[in-house]
């Protein structure tokens, strides 16, 4: 099994070489980067790429451990029993299977997506540590223990919210997604915009990455937001020339609302403007 990329997800040689190195050891694909730098779509594709069934699990606040192996409904049971209901006497009636648990016995190798892990507590790493790597878990409950018909594809996405412990990262392959070089970038708008315009693409690109390179930024701009942008400068008509203009008053760039997405950012360019104008005086 070879991921290679497919013809929506560009994906650049040393990512291809991270995600066959992941699945030729066995071990999980932790992926970093950026937000808006494909990790999570990564996930999606690779299970396109080998026609293997995907399993998501979107990580929250939250979510604890034990959510991804199953989860015991006793209240639920005892109101049955309660009201004298047959199924209360089989405790695997209240038992819910979780992400885990359905990609351990899964027909087929599955693809097993664990979405930004870094946003539950420090421990939440840690409590899968045992099930990851020996690919079997005990269901108290019923005293059996599920084992992994096959083992999953597993890959896992952070944006460095929080620091994982080191003995989670010692049974992960690790890679960051670097933010896309301008050629790449030209290749992934190809893909979402057939057809685009060159001459817009080129300016609206060389603007971008401007927008990314001003110093004191809170959030730079990332590729979901680019294609946002050149999405609304089509509907929107705007023309290239609109776009090359370097008049002070309109340093902010056209639909900026796409690209900038918190006040600090737009007070940025809005000072950067005026410093530009007493400047020119």
């Amino acid at each position: 099994m070879r991921f290679e990329g497919t013809g929506a997800y560009i994906a650049t040689d040393d990512l291809k070489v991270a995600v066959n190195a992941a699945i030729a050891l066995e071990r999980p694909l932790l992926v970093k980067g950026e937000p808006g730098t494909g990790k999570t779509v990564l996930a999606i594709e690779i299970a396109k790429a080998l026609a293997a069934p995907l399993i998501e699990w979107h990580i929250k606040s939250t979510t604890k451990a034990l959510q991804g192996l199953y989860e015991y409904d006793a209240v639920t049971r005892l109101r049955d029993s309660q009201l004298g209901d047959t199924r209360a006497k089989d405790i695997r009636n209240y038992i819910k299977r979780g992400k885990l648990w359905e990609a351990f016995v899964a027909d087929e190798r599955p693809v097993l997506l664990i979405d930004e892990i870094d946003k539950a507590d420090i421990e939440f790493p840690n409590d899968l540590l045992q099930e990851l790597d020996r690919m079997e878990f005990f269901v108290y409950e019923t005293g059996e223990t599920i084992h992994a018909r096959r083992r999953p594809i597993v890959v896992i996405t952070s944006n460095n919210e929080k620091e994982l412990p080191d003995a989670f990262l010692r049974r992960c392959f690790f890679h960051y997604i670097r933010f896309p070089d301008p050629d790449t970038m030209r290749a992934i708008v190809e893909v979402h915009f057939p057809g685009i315009k060159h001459r817009l693409v080129a300016e609206a690109l060389k603007l971008f990455y401007e927008i990314r390179d001003v110093p004191g930024m809170k959030k730079k701009p990332s590729t979901s937001e680019l294609l946002d942008w050149l999405k609304l400068l089509m509907v929107e008509d705007i023309s290239v020339e609109t776009l090359r203009e370097r008049d002070p008053k309109r340093l902010i760039p056209p639909l900026h609302g796409a690209l900038l997405k918190n006040e600090q950012d737009v007070h940025l360019f809005e000072r950067l403007a005026f410093m530009t104008r007493r400047e020119g005086r």
